[in-house]
């Protein structure tokens, strides 16, 4: 099975649908979304309903949940919660309904576990941004691989089987029956680490590789609707440079 593995769309839809053409490209036959649609872009619609439409499986982001429960952006700093109040206001029925049946977690097969954050309490979403965070959450699945966002950061951290843990960002890997594996494939709507391509993932579990794709988009259109929608322009400044 080939897996197309996205995560982080945030609303920007140039991106969402450069990701799409590239994946068709590539070949895939399914595709995993780790959450969060929506925030900070101009087109939250058009970004579920292109998602709902290609994805075989989806789960909730914590950026989707503070659209429902509007909250959870009081703890958002003051452009995301402006963004999301904004999302809130223009999310149509059906889709916030379909944000709303969204899991924490899900398995596209047995050996795979899916999460948008972390794997211990997905609802709290705690950042994967370290070794020392990684040997904690390595201690909260049972599966070989994990696939999480949240953090717009690629990379992979590796567990030996003699609980020594590595860390790699954004190269082709082996992925080998003896080690574990949490898999971060990066933002596609607004990556972080100083990249502005959109980022996404393709996990093939026959040939067990996870190789990392970029992706060039119109981040000019992006950013005018952004500017155009009255959202805070540091959310459209930020696509420009990848943080």
């Amino acid at each position: 099975m080939r897996y197309a593995v996205l995560s982080d769309a945030h609303g920007n839809l140039e991106a969402l649908e450069a990701v799409l053409k590239e994946a068709e490209a590539i070949g895939y036959d399914r595709l995993l979304f780790l959450g969060d649609f929506v925030g900070y872009g101009a087109n939250p619609n058009e970004c579920v309903e292109l998602i709902r439409e290609k994805a075989y499986l989806a789960v909730l982001g914590n950026h989707d949940s503070a659209v429902l429960h509007p909250e959870e952006a009081d703890y958002f700093n003051e452009f995301a919660r402006r963004a999301v109040l904004w999302t809130r206001e223009r999310l149509t029925k059906e889709n916030m309904n379909y944000l709303a049946s969204l899991p924490f977690t899900a398995k596209p097969e047995g050996n795979i576990l899916v999460v948008h954050a972390s794997p211990h309490k997905p609802e709290k979403w705690d950042y994967i941004l370290s070794i020392y965070d990684a040997e904690f959450h390595f201690g909260h699945f049972s599966e070989p691989i994990c696939l999480f966002g949240h953090s717009h950061i690629p990379g992979i951290f590796i567990r030996e089987p003699d609980g020594k843990i590595t860390m790699i960002e954004d190269e082709p890997l082996k992925l080998d029956d003896s080690r574990r594996f949490l898999i971060n494939p990066g933002s596609v709507g607004q990556p972080r680490d100083l990249d502005w391509r959109a980022s996404f993932g393709l996990l093939d579990t026959e040939k067990r590789v996870f190789e990392f794709f970029r992706v060039e988009y119109d981040v000019d259109k992006a950013q005018l609707k952004i500017k155009e929608a009255g959202l805070p322009e540091v959310l459209a400044e930020r696509l420009a440079i990848g943080y």
